[in-house]
């Protein structure tokens, strides 16, 4: 046999052998290897990752929470031409192979013969790379190459090409955390996906295969290299005509970064919303797309958040300019870009822009903003009728706030509020100089029937701090205590025709210490009605008062408001508002007076939907019912007139003659789902406070409200020693609010800022939009009570005799008079006091 014959007979042997054992090998390796490849059927019902979303009560967006942005879409609502765009990049035969793209794979075996490369390009489809996104890591093998293949092929049996591509746009990392196809629209154009240009659809067709180092913010030359690569690609498969792909390969490049717009600014409720989320689900409650709706009214929060600027920009006023916030060592002609590049990590609070002052001239400052801008502060627009060339000097860090035309100005709806902290999106007539209050203040507003929260603010700036001193700060309320120990008061006999002795008087402590407590004024009314010790905020009464009934009962009988008896202090100074309470807690407690007597609990998240829409939690609050069985508990409870020993039931005696008795109401029903919330005090007494709140508006300490013009507006003004603390908590319509103002390092707000100063009219500001349509509240007094005459000495008089009318208690008649004018015989000087008031 020829030698040339033999060689290639062995040639053949050779080659049959290594076939053999080839395809042994790789039998052996299909063998072991399918059993353990996953199984593709789960991708048919996979939850990827998603932020979890948070809207108003009426389906506005709030905030989203999570790391990544990801918002799932479906295959068919994708552009037709943003698919051509992928696959024109990436797997121009998707819809031809049946997973694996043999001719592509030859030409990686190809590159990788003739080339020194470790890693070449080509082979892998779309398929195989949604099976190494799902299902494998990032090792770089040809055993994890082999396992990709089969698993596409396995993918391409059980799935449609339809499932898989959608898999593929929504599993993709477009960089800057943004996942998915839509997440990227959103972020790099700030475009729904069927808003997207031609030039768009390219580009972010070609962040995929390098998402944090080619994409159109990080290396917008090479994005664009890419783009119009991928042009030029849909061109060659006919998907774009020659024309389209020139047209759109010469529009410049102009990603930026688009964060998802909220309609509603309430961080400081969103935070809670975060955390009581992650209380309730673990950390995975930022993960698996829930949708959560709030309480919150969106009207409400902007008013909150208007009036707590506008109230602490009032009062920063009053106290003039207090200095720059940091000083700059400028180099010498460091131009206006430069210099704002030293803003970039000082965010904006409630519209106040940083700026550094690069120059003055006389009564003008010229100051930088953070985009490079130079501004010019002219002599009328300084601070406190002071300009600013006087205040300021060259590196100063000063905040400016824009000021709109009058055209622009008489566009915005008051009632919007600050909508974030970012400047004012309109045409901006010029800046003004001002600064950050140092004062800082809380507002909380609920619903009393069930203690849905409305509005809630926790500061002047969440960017400033995001301490939500509505919730975690503990102040001590002042006289806005007050009510809550007159109501214990009423429950021992007393009333609002009952007379306290307004004057000095001594305690002397076990220590041997004495403490000598005096009103605000400084000087003593002497006997009083305790209606008018109420309105005119009188110390010393609320001292004497809360001796006569004890400390250990009244403790005991606020707790019922839902404050924690340990946070009472358990000395008379209690009755001067020295408890440390939170400004959310006071609202709770004044929530009992305007429901009728009933222990709310303030909640804030109404429903919670999983990222298919199924509801996982609603919420069904206890809610008050005036003229339910009084004391249940549930729709089942029997009804109760004592709570934790306190009678707190309508007493069935009969009217005095001389009094005229409430009506009869008929027993209301609640529904059968409907819980109802627990007896914290009685209904009358309730209606007793409610009525000197209002007193106190038309006449009291709390007069400015009156310009609210409505008739059902109470509530009690509280300050502290040393005017640290200033609060205004009160009743109206169908809302209770709670405002406090103070400093986050305890010192003083200034000489005389009352609660009436400095809180009130943030509360009234507050109030004037939430009353706005609302219907007066009605004041009816309860069943178990009676109208009586009651003379100056508050002995009753006989019906028509004149004298004050007032509504007790139907029980307290025989006992109005047993009481004698509390103190009248005590003697002390009157010596400045120490405490609280």
């Amino acid at each position: 046999m020829p030698v040339f014959r033999r060689l290639i007979r062995w040639a053949l042997f050779a080659l049959a052998g290594v076939a053999f054992f080839a395809s042994l090998a790789l039998s052996s390796m299909y063998l072991v290897m399918v059993p353990k490849l996953p199984d593709v059927e789960t991708l048919r019902n996979v939850e990827m990752q998603e932020p979890m979303y948070v809207y108003s009560r009426d389906g506005q967006l709030m905030a989203l929470f999570g790391e990544m942005r990801r918002y799932p879409v479906n295959i068919d609502d994708v552009p037709e031409r943003q698919k051509q765009a992928f696959i024109a990049i990436e797997d121009a035969r998707f819809y031809d192979h049946h997973g694996v793209d043999y001719k592509g794979v030859l030409r990686a075996i190809w590159l990788l013969a003739t080339t020194d490369d470790a890693r070449v390009p080509g082979g892998s489809t779309i398929t195989q790379q949604v099976a190494r996104q799902f299902f494998l890591d990032s090792e770089y093998s040809y055993t994890r190459k082999l396992r990709e293949m089969l698993l596409a092929m396995r993918m391409e049996r059980e799935l449609s090409k339809d499932e898989i591509f959608e898999l593929y746009l929504n599993k993709s990392f477009f960089g800057n955390r943004a996942y998915g196809i839509a997440a990227a629209a959103e972020f790099y154009y700030g475009k729904k996906l069927e808003e997207l240009a031609l030039d768009e659809m390219a580009s972010l067709a070609g962040i995929p295969k390098f998402p944090s180092s080619g994409n159109p913010l990080s290396n917008p030359e090479r994005a664009k290299e890419r783009r119009d690569y991928i042009l030029q690609r849909m061109a060659e498969l006919d998907f774009i005509s020659a024309a389209e792909a020139s047209r759109a390969q010469s529009v410049p490049m102009h990603a930026i970064a688009y964060e998802r717009p909220t309609e509603v600014y309430a961080p400081y409720v969103a935070e809670m919303v975060r955390q009581e989320m992650i209380a309730r689900y673990g950390a995975e409650a930022l993960t698996e797309g829930f949708h959560v709706t709030t309480t919150l009214d969106p009207e409400l929060q902007a008013a909150a958040n208007r009036a707590i600027r506008d109230g602490l920009m009032t009062y920063d006023a009053r106290h003039g300019w207090h200095g720059v916030e940091q000083q700059f060592e400028l180099a010498e002609g460091e131009d206006a870009v430069t210099v704002g590049r030293r803003l970039r990590n000082i965010p904006t609070q409630s519209d106040m822009e940083p700026a550094i002052v690069l120059s003055t001239d006389g009564a003008e400052a010229t100051v930088a903003l953070r985009d490079g801008r130079q501004v010019t502060l002219e002599a009328d627009s300084g601070f406190a009728g002071r300009s600013p060339g006087r205040l300021v000097e060259r590196g100063d860090l000063v905040r400016v706030l824009a000021v709109l035309d009058d055209e622009e100005e008489a566009k915005i709806d008051p009632r919007e509020g600050v909508a974030a902290d970012a400047p004012v999106a309109a045409k901006i007539d010029r800046y003004k100089l001002t600064q950050l209050p140092r004062g800082q203040a809380a507002l909380v507003s609920l619903e009393p029937h069930d203690g849905a929260l409305r509005a809630l603010s926790g500061g002047f700036s969440f960017a400033g701090s995001k301490f939500n001193r509505a919730v975690q700060a503990r102040r001590q309320p002042g006289s806005s205590f007050k009510p809550f120990v007159y109501a214990a008061s009423f429950e021992r006999g007393f009333s609002p025709a009952s007379i306290v002795v307004d004057a000095p008087v001594v305690f002397r402590q076990r220590n041997g210490k004495v403490w000598r407590p005096q009103n605000d004024s400084g000087n003593f009314a002497g006997p009083m009605r305790l209606r008018e010790a109420m309105v005119q905020s009188r110390n010393l009464v609320s001292v004497r008062l809360l001796d006569a009934i004890g400390v250990d009962f009244a403790r005991k009988y606020i707790s019922h408001f839902g404050f924690e008896e340990e946070h009472l202090p358990p000395n008379l100074s209690m009755s001067l508002g020295t408890a440390s309470l939170t400004p959310m807690s006071v609202a709770r407690g004044y929530s009992a007076f305007a429901n009728g007597g009933f222990r709310i609990t303030p909640w804030f998240i109404d429903e919670v939907r999983d990222r298919n829409g199924a509801v996982v939690f609603k919420e069904k609050p206890a809610t008050a019912c005036p003229n339910c069985a009084i004391g249940a508990t549930s729709s089942a409870a029997r009804p109760a007139t004592e709570v934790a020993g306190f009678n707190l039931g309508p007493a069935r005696a009969a009217a005095a003659p001389q009094a005229e008795a409430s009506p009869e109401r008929e027993v209301a029903k609640p529904a059968a789902d409907v819980p109802l919330a627990p007896r914290a005090i009685d209904g009358r007494i309730a209606y007793q406070v409610v009525s000197m709140l209002r007193d106190v508006v038309q006449r009291g300490t709390g007069t400015a409200a009156k310009v609210l013009e409505r008739e059902d507006v109470g509530g009690k003004t509280g300050s502290t020693n040393d005017y640290r603390d200033a609060w205004f908590s009160g009743v109206g319509g169908p809302f209770v609010t709670t405002v406090w103002v103070g400093r986050d390092d305890f010192q003083s707000l200034g000489y005389r800022e009352y609660g009436g100063r400095a809180a009130l009219p943030i509360w009234i500001d507050y109030m004037r939009v939430a009353l706005e349509d609302q219907p007066l509240a009605a004041h009816e007094p309860p069943q178990g009570m009676v109208r009586v005459s009651v003379a100056p000495n508050g002995s009753l008089l006989p019906e028509g005799s004149g004298g004050v009318q007032e509504w007790v208690k139907a029980e307290d008649l025989d006992r109005m008079q047993s009481y004698s004018n509390y103190g009248a015989d005590d003697d002390a000087p009157a010596e400045e006091s120490f405490d609280i008031f």
